[in-house]
């Protein structure tokens, strides 16, 4: 009866481990796309930023000349 029990036991705990391992990596996951779509969003707010900037410079300038 105690070897059941402690198979049992083995059992439950490889069971909750491996559950953990997959959690753990699923979130670590989720957190490299939240980082890689930060960096997306980043860059896409400084390429407008700039085209804009460039804009105006060159709209200024098209005014003093003329």
């Amino acid at each position: 009866m105690s070897s059941n029990y402690k198979n049992l036991s083995t059992n439950k705990n490889l069971a909750e481990n491996l559950s953990n391992n997959h959690i753990k990596t699923t979130d670590v996951n989720i957190l490299l796309n939240r980082v890689r779509l930060d960096k997306e969003k980043t860059f896409k707010k400084n390429l407008i930023f700039s085209i804009l900037l460039v804009g105006l410079i060159c709209s200024i300038a098209f005014y003093l000349i003329i």
